[in-house]
């Protein structure tokens, strides 16, 4: 049967339809191309820059950006092969040595007083001897700091007893937590972290930590020694630092708490030598503690904008300015956070959100204290 003349006019419409929907796609397809091809193109620019900035900063003539970059990146577990990609171990070596510090004294209990309480009648908060005001009474005042290249927090805790190392030693191997976690599990009303974790190429779940903890009078891990500092708060909530204590000085120092990282930062009123200190840039944590026996914790943002982290001089120099007797750096990078109140009040470095770690420094709540 011929096909009639109307037949043709529908066949002929859906044919160009057909035309017109698989030319929209082919269309789409080459826009999708171009759009992919942009992009790879994109990243490959990007990838090709960033490597000759980083060679620049391995090769270039300025010994001083090369220290910075390669101890930067060293203190990175994620990232720490990236100096490899320029450098052989034997230069990385040579750049990250630093002057060998001797062994600290121990810590001079006649430096710290008891805090003094205001007598007689008081017209409501006073300014303390470093020009600090606890304006709402909680026993804890929130002070930011802000230097060359970094911004971050001072914590200053009033009643010393009320700071505790943090940790689940039931969880270890198993399980870490994040600092707002450890605040939930001790009912806490701040906290930072606090000692290191093994860490696989930045890829650890935060369980278990790398060197001795002291927790409520019992120790663990001492086998793996104390890395390059210890913090430990001792039944009178003082803080002891030094390179490194042995089980027999714990014991002697009546040690309730500590955590290991480093290096010391003050010993007995006195700095560090600068030329024992890396120069590396990161975020940082640091605990310290005034004459008074106030203890300071500090939180510094790194790898961003507004803040690219601070050096242990600058760390240094923090503490000395908010009148510390002793002070020592602990863990820092994408673990360096501040909780308070509820909140992290500074910013993490991680992309993967907030990193758990086995331990914590812990303000208890006013009333609490160990």
């Amino acid at each position: 049967m011929n096909e009639s003349g109307q037949e043709r006019a529908v066949n002929r419409y859906f044919a160009a339809e057909n035309e017109v929907k698989e030319s929209g796609w082919r269309k789409l397809g080459r826009i999708l191309a171009k759009i992919l091809l942009i992009l790879a193109e994109t990243v490959l620019l990007l990838a090709i820059i960033l490597y000759a900035a980083m060679y620049v900063m391995a090769k270039g003539p300025s010994p001083t950006i090369r220290k910075i970059f390669v101890t930067s990146v060293r203190e990175t577990s994620a990232i720490g092969f990236l100096a490899n990609l320029y450098l052989t171990e034997d230069e990385i070596a040579e750049i990250e040595a630093v002057k060998e510090t001797e062994e600290y004294d121990p810590t001079d209990l006649s430096l710290f007083t008891e805090p003094e309480t205001a007598g007689g009648e008081s017209d409501g908060p006073q300014e303390d001897a470093w020009g600090l005001v606890d304006d709402d009474g909680d026993g804890i005042i929130i002070v930011p700091v802000h230097g060359e290249g970094y911004a971050g927090y001072m914590m200053v805790v009033l009643d010393p007893t009320r700071v505790i190392v943090g940790s689940v030693p039931r969880n270890y191997g198993i399980r870490g937590y994040t600092v707002a976690q450890f605040a939930e599990h001790f009912d806490a009303a701040a906290g930072t972290n606090a000692g290191g974790f093994l860490d696989p190429n930045g890829e650890g779940n935060g369980s278990t930590p790398d060197s001795t903890v002291v927790y409520d009078g019992e120790v663990y891990f001492s086998g793996f020694g104390c890395g390059n500092g210890i913090a430990a708060i001792d039944g009178d909530a003082i803080l002891h630092v030094a390179k490194r204590m042995t089980a027999d000085e714990l014991v002697e120092n009546n040690i309730r708490y500590a955590v290991c990282y480093g290096p010391v930062l003050i010993s007995n009123g006195i700095p560090a030598d600068p030329e024992s200190l890396p120069v590396s840039l990161n975020p940082r944590t640091a605990i310290g503690q005034r004459s008074d026996k106030a203890m300071l914790l500090l939180v510094i943002d790194g790898r961003q904008v507004s803040s690219m982290g601070a050096s242990y001089q600058d760390e240094v120099e923090i503490m000395q300015r908010f009148g510390a007797v002793n002070a020592l750096n602990l863990d820092g990078g994408s673990s360096s956070m501040m909780w308070f109140a509820g909140d992290y009040i500074n910013k993490t470095a991680s992309v993967i959100g907030i990193r758990p770690v086995p331990t914590s420094i812990i303000v208890l709540k006013e009333g609490a204290g160990a």
